[in-house]
Formats: structure tokens, C-alpha cells, sequence
């Protein structure tokens, strides 16, 4: 992320762009989907909460998929998704929301909550709803853009089902990298 001209330049080039640090780990700072000038010059601001230098990026819709390579072979694939809440009628979406991660963090001691931050605010309100909304029973409401498991993510194993280009091509990246123990993230339409 330079200067505004440049950041409004990116922006209208990709039309939908992702704002992250560049130093960062965890999700923290990134913000994702972002379609005005004023939505990336607020992610970038807050991204420089975590590291000086900000990374812009073009956004591509699809599944986040982590493939773990070890030794040149995959060991381990999964779809991470974002956090979400279900309606029951009742609550409000921040009860809900404060009711799922109460639910994660016991999960995970506490290494897994869904902060009620900006970023969590933009996607209740891109569903069309807010804070104090009543979400009909049975609706799914997307709370997060990010699929990060601290911010209330979760894993989908997708191992066993893996498609072999998808499996070749992060054993050949792996090989390219000369790293013998990886992570990679594509976004993918299957996994």
C-alpha cells in the first residue's frame, strides 16, 4: 500500500482487493472483499497496527485450502472456513457471536475467538444484518470473511478426498521451494 492515488489505481483495476501486513500471522489485520476506497484506506490503517508495511492484493472468490507437505509428500488437507453463527429467532447476532466463541474457546483453551471488531461488523452488515439483528432460526450468517481458526474459523479434512493435481502441485511447489515441511494456501473451487 503506497499513496491514495495508487491504492484508488489498484482498486479500480481489480475492482475487489484484500489488505493485509506484511509481517503478520494469525489473521490479524487483514481484511478481505474490500470494494471502496474508504473500506481500503480503513483496512490499511488498521493493518498498519501490526506491521508498517501493508500488502495489497487482487480478491478471487473460492475455498481456502491448506495443504501440509512433509518430506515432499502431503500429509494433511483442509478447507478452512470462516467463522459463522446459526439464527435460532431468539438472540441477537452479537449474542450469537459472543455464544460461538465461548463454544470455540473452550474448544481450543482459548486460542480461538471471533472478535466483534470492524472486520466482523462488515460481514454481518454484507449479510444484511447488524449487531442487534434478530437472525431468523436455521439461518446461516456468515460472521468473518477471513477463514482463520483465532478468529473463530474451523477445518473441514479434506485428506482423503484431495484431488491429485491439487496434491502434485504442492509437492512440486514444495520441491521448487526446497522446503521440506509446508504449508500452502490456495484458494480452489473443489478441493
Amino acid at each position: 500500500a503506497s499513496d491514495a492515488d495508487d491504492n484508488l489505481a489498484f482498486l479500480e483495476l481489480h475492482s475487489r482487493v484484500v489488505v493485509k501486513p506484511v509481517d503478520g500471522e494469525q489473521g490479524n489485520g487483514v481484511a478481505v472483499d474490500l470494494e471502496t476506497i474508504e473500506q481500503v484506506q480503513q483496512a490499511i490503517e488498521t493493518a498498519r497496527g501490526f506491521d508498517s508495511r501493508v500488502l495489497l492484493e487482487s480478491f478471487h472468490e473460492g475455498l481456502d485450502l491448506r495443504i501440509v507437505v512433509i518430506g515432499f509428500e502431503v500429509v494433511a488437507a483442509a478447507i478452512r472456513r470462516p467463522a459463522q453463527v446459526i439464527g435460532d429467532g431468539l438472540h441477537r447476532v452479537d449474542q450469537l457471536i459472543e455464544a460461538q466463541s465461548r463454544r470455540r474457546q473452550a474448544a481450543t483453551q482459548g486460542e480461538s475467538r471471533i472478535p466483534l471488531d470492524g472486520e466482523t461488523l462488515r460481514a454481518v452488515q454484507a449479510a444484511g444484518f447488524e449487531y442487534d439483528s434478530i437472525v431468523p432460526t436455521g439461518q446461516i450468517v456468515n460472521v468473518r470473511r477471513t477463514a482463520n481458526l483465532h478468529t473463530g474459523g474451523c477445518l473441514e479434512d479434506v485428506t482423503d478426498i484431495l484431488h491429485p493435481v491439487l496434491a502434485d502441485a504442492a509437492v512440486r511447489a514444495a520441491r521448487a521451494l526446497d522446503i521440506p515441511v509446508v504449508g500452502l494456501d490456495l484458494m480452489v473451487v473443489a478441493a
